[in-house]
């Protein structure tokens, strides 16, 4: 980054998280249906991520694969716009006459770690509410006692029965998440982009709209991989510590890992892994290109 823009870069992250979860949430959907489902003792398995968008689609139809989209966009809009905003903030704060000397892990990583741990105090509290809205279709494992019309019912209702700290199930664990998966996300992303972008400086001017594109795609894509291949065990506790109808659950993600090995071994703690890879490549790919193009239409100049 060259020059900070101030609350430019808050409204570029904001576009680049409504891009993702038009993208994304499809298969969000599907991921945690089968984190759900496929890590109990009893009820329905799926037998793969197919099996799974087949059943919503059947029992529910396509709104099914969008519930819990509402409070995915509320939350997710803030989330990518204090990421965004704060990562390229900190990095040009840390990067001081440094900047121009190519992508630096001593920089990117503790501005990326940073981010991400003060965005999960957000993302916690709406992915509570996406999550508990996607586990409770037609395939649901939640009495009709403790159904939800909407996402903003299901905020109500969880605050009204658990109290505010209720809504902040899971804190912990997104915490890690986004911590290390952003660390790792924002390394993968910088070094792509910038080695892509030193390999095609001798293209033609007239199409380097379309390799910034083809650029964006690339290191978002291949940063979304990473980041999910990085941490979904943790985001597979996650699911389990925020749809447990039962308060006295654990909620030590490394005790609920600990407890899914014993039962599904690795494979279990990393179920979900088809439909949250299939997802990651497009869905950060389109928050890349969404932020890189908000970035250049605000005018925000970058190295």
């Amino acid at each position: 980054m060259a020059e900070s823009s101030g609350y430019k870069d808050y409204v570029a992250g904001l576009l680049a998280g409504v891009a993702t979860v038009a993208i994304g949430h499809p298969f969000d959907t599907v991921k945690v249906k089968m984190q759900k489902h496929n890590t109990v003792a009893h009820g329905i398995t799926y037998r793969n991520s197919f099996h799974c968008t087949a059943r919503i689609l059947k029992t529910e139809g396509i709104k099914g694969l969008y519930r819990g989209a509402t409070s995915s966009f509320v939350g997710m809009a803030f989330e990518s716009s204090l990421l965004f905003g704060m990562y390229s903030q900190m990095k040009q704060s840390l990067q001081g006459s440094a900047q121009g000397a190519g992508p630096q892990l001593q920089v990117i990583i503790p501005s990326a770690a940073y981010s991400g741990a003060i965005i999960s105090f957000i993302l916690c509290p709406s992915e509570l509410v996406k999550c508990r809205m996607q586990v409770q279709g037609t395939d649901s494992l939640v009495p009709m006692s403790r159904r939800y019309d909407s996402s903003l019912d299901c905020a109500l209702k969880t605050v009204k029965h658990d109290g505010v700290r209720g809504i902040f199930r899971g804190g912990f664990t997104t915490l890690l998440r986004e911590s290390i998966g952003n660390a790792v996300f924002f390394s993968i992303y910088e070094h792509v982009r910038y080695h892509m972008h030193l390999h095609l400086k001798s293209a033609s001017p007239d199409h380097r709209n379309l390799i910034d594109v083809g650029v964006g795609i690339a290191s978002g894509g291949l940063g979304g991989i990473a980041f999910w291949s990085a941490v979904l065990p943790l985001d597979v506790a996650k699911t389990i510590i925020q749809t447990a109808p039962d308060n006295s659950s654990s909620r030590n993600p490394f005790q609920v890992l600990s407890s899914i090995y014993r039962r599904a071994g690795l494979k279990g703690c990393y179920v979900g892994l088809g439909p949250t890879i299939v997802r990651a490549f497009p869905a950060n790919a389109t928050a890349i290109v969404a932020w890189e193009v908000a970035v250049k239409l605000l005018g925000i100049k970058r190295d």
